[in-house]
């Protein structure tokens, strides 16, 4: 079982910066994928970033060159800088981790981008 907290969403204008943390805690493996998803007002969740425990990252499209994750393993927290938001980022961002199939969820934080 494992334990995930986020932090750090909030109201921000276009243009403009924040930054998500997430904490798992419980039964970590060394080896592991961590990340974020996000789900707008009637859309279907989409994966925004993950990070493997080696530090690879993948991004989403719609989010390359404005968002970056980043996650340090010996505080087994995973951060996403997100910079450049748009209205259309504005969504519930939910951080995940994942060892092989299975799956652990934080609760979300909102983000909101608007003027």
């Amino acid at each position: 079982q494992v334990q995930l907290v986020e932090s750090g969403g909030g109201l921000v204008q276009p243009g403009g910066s924040l930054r998500l943390s997430c904490a798992a805690s419980g039964n970590i493996f060394s080896t592991n994928f961590m990340g974020w998803y996000r789900q707008a007002p009637g859309k279907q969740r989409e994966s925004v970033a993950s990070i493997t425990s080696g530090g690879t990252t993948n991004y989403a499209e719609s989010v390359k060159g404005r968002f970056t994750i980043s996650r340090d393993n010996a505080k087994n927290t995973v951060y996403l800088q997100m910079n450049s938001l748009k209205p259309e980022d504005t969504a519930v961002y939910y951080c995940y981790y994942r060892r092989l199939v299975t799956f652990s969820w934080g609760q979300g934080t909102q983000v909101t981008v608007s003027s």
